[in-house]
């Protein structure tokens, strides 16, 4: 049985992981996104975004708390700077808030407070020898485009997306040089539209919204990597791409129905946003179980995306193992379509991995490396970055500091899939670059402050301090080369 193979996979990356199993320009970063850190919501200029009217709505975050302050990114930058710096990553990924540099999304004024923080975010990367990536979008749509129009679901948002992107492209492009323009569009189209889980919270719409919300932000896409490419690229120099997030599906059995579930789970993930990009429409599948709640692609439009894409952006953190399944207990209309149900047991009833916080997370490297293979596979193995990638705590301030930062289970899970990165790149994936989730613990969505990512502790308690995990003290090691194979933690 396939699930049993697996197994015999695991151990190869059950061995010490180290700097020099990567290639010298390969760059390791750590990532964040501007509502989940920057707080200082009423400051700089800024105008509202749907997460603080969507965190403020009672009942919509777990533990009933918002992004008003965060984690004081944006009054602490600096110190964040350096701490990035000291634990040895020469990569940053960071998003840029659209209600920052335009507070009501509609690009008539830009707000120069908030052109002014970025380019003293970016300074100070620079001035430590961190390179810059920057997210356009990660979920934070200026909230007056949500009321005036729809938000995503209108297309004027494209053009507005597209004055949004130019003005970043003109501020900031003379020194960041690697342009993210959407951050996990699948998460806004169905947690958002679908589910109703994500701001804005949509869940009484049409099954067609989540596809129409999609359609856009694909068309957003495009439109902005066309524009950095006739007017910026040629003089900045830079490359643009898009964040994808996927879990690996792994087919539950060799049952042709099983690996057909598997398959199409990946075409409903990835080939949604890909096949447009790589070859013009959405994918069979889609267009089969979808019928006319798919959007159309004009003539025109397909020009505009095909190879709208410098590289991908992936944000991993879990697999499944997939099966057929004509009923379905999900109560969104995407799950339901893909007409699967995905597992996390092996046929003896144990995990498919160690669990995180997360119920929906296990640790399972070798679903990243079948993954990677499958990208470079299908769609002509394009530059990957690794733009996410972690595993999450509870909170429990009933436990002291020093077992709080004691992460062992997050040490073991970075060197099993950065030693699955290790192997993808040897099987000829073109991986140039991982992100580790999070730098900081942070405000999770909408699990509020109950989960924990941070390579570094902040305690909500005492002053948002910063305490470096064993985690972040591991990958120290790492980056530094004093991390070698076999050697005991």
């Amino acid at each position: 049985m396939p699930k049993k193979e697996v197994f015999k996979e695991t151990a190869e990356e059950e061995e010490e992981v180290c700097r020099a199993d990567f290639p010298p320009n390969f760059v390791f970063g750590v990532a964040t996104a501007s509502y989940q850190i920057e707080g200082a919501c009423n400051e700089g200029g800024r105008g509202p975004s749907i997460w603080d009217s969507f965190s403020h709505t009672e009942g919509k975050i777990i533990d009933g708390s918002n992004g008003d302050v965060a984690v004081d990114h944006y009054h602490r930058y600096k110190e964040d700077v350096d701490l990035i710096h000291k634990l040895g990553f020469d990569g940053y990924r960071f998003s840029i808030s659209w209600s920052r540099i335009f507070p009501d999304g509609l690009g008539t004024k830009v707000n120069d407070e908030g052109i002014a923080f970025y380019n003293n975010l970016i300074n100070a990367l620079i001035e430590k020898g961190i390179r810059p990536f920057a997210t356009l979008y990660h979920w934070d749509l200026p909230l007056h485009l949500q009321e005036s129009i729809g938000g995503w679901l209108d297309k004027q948002i494209v053009n507005y997306f597209a004055i949004y992107a130019d003005t970043c492209f003109a501020h900031f492009g003379d020194r960041v040089k690697n342009w993210i323009t959407v951050n996990e569009p699948l998460q806004t189209a169905v947690n958002g539209y679908d589910a109703g889980i994500f701001a804005p919270g949509r869940r009484e719409g049409s099954s067609a919204e989540p596809y129409l919300v999609a359609h856009h932000q694909i068309l957003a896409h495009a439109t902005a990597v066309s524009i950095y490419r006739s007017k910026y690229k040629d003089k900045q120099g830079g490359q643009i791409g898009l964040v994808l997030d996927c879990e690996w599906a792994e087919a539950n059995s060799d049952k042709i129905e099983d690996k057909s579930a598997a398959a199409r789970r990946l075409d409903f993930q990835l080939g949604w946003y890909l096949c447009p990009l790589y070859y013009g429409d959405y994918p069979t599948v889609m267009l089969e179980k979808l019928g006319d709640r798919l959007p159309k692609f004009s003539q025109e439009e397909k020009k505009l995306l095909f190879n709208a894409l410098d590289f991908l952006g992936l944000n991993h953190y879990t697999s499944k193992f997939i099966s057929h399944a004509t009923s379905s207990s999900e109560e969104c209309y995407y799950y339901k379509a893909q007409e699967m149900e995905r597992i996390v047991e092996w046929e003896g009833g144990e995990k498919i991995g160690e669990q995180a916080a997360s119920e929906w997370l296990f640790v399972v490297p070798w679903g990243l490396r079948k993954l990677l293979n499958y990208i470079a596979q299908t769609y002509n193995n394009p530059p990957i970055y690794i733009t996410e990638n972690g595993m999450d705590q509870e909170e429990d301030n009933s436990l002291p500091l020093s077992d709080i930062l004691d992460d062992k289970l997050r040490v073991r899970y970075f060197k099993g899939y950065l030693a699955a990165v290790a192997h993808a790149i040897k099987d000829g994936a073109d991986v140039r670059g991982y992100f580790a989730w999070s730098l900081l613990d942070n405000f999770e969505w909408g699990q509020g402050y109950t989960k924990r990512f941070g390579l570094v502790y902040v305690d909500y308690n005492n002053g948002l301090a910063r305490h470096p995990k064993s985690s972040a003290y591991w990958f120290s090691r790492f980056l530094k080369g004093s991390e070698k194979k076999n050697k005991e933690e």
